[in-house]
């Protein structure tokens, strides 16, 4: 592997890193193309090639992943739990959720409460990407 490859990719991950930790904050294209320092639509494009969705994509997974553990795991309210995430509208967060993981939220947690096995295990939560 070149330098040159592998300093792009140290660049994409400290930004997708950086997704990671503030999942719940907003972040756009121009920000993390500042943190990967490059340009947002190099960043864009590097970003969906070196790990094979788009940053917006990749956020959306990150802040549904954390959402059905919130679901899983306490019993605090559907629309606080999409609004501590990340997402800006119960609208947008039941529709996004349902796209990635095949079911509303309400219905995930109502499927998975008292589950003695992790859901992984148990079942499927992604959709094949088309």
């Amino acid at each position: 592997m070149s330098r040159a490859v592998e300093e792009t990719n140290r660049r994409m991950l400290r930004a997708r890193d950086a997704m990671d930790r503030a999942y719940a904050q907003p972040l756009d294209v121009p920000a993390l193309a500042r943190i990967a320092h490059v340009s947002p639509a190099h960043f864009a494009r590097t970003f969906r090639a070196t790990f094979g969705e788009t940053p917006h994509r990749f956020l959306q997974r990150r802040r549904v992943e954390r959402a059905m553990a919130l679901l899983r795991e306490t019993d605090r309210k559907v629309t606080d739990i999409c609004y501590e995430v990340g997402f800006n509208s119960p609208g947008t967060f039941s529709r996004t959720f349902s796209d990635l993981v095949g079911t509303s939220p309400r219905t995930y947690r109502r499927e998975t409460a008292g589950a003695a096995v992790p859901t992984c295990f148990t079942k499927a939560w992604t959709r094949p990407h088309a």
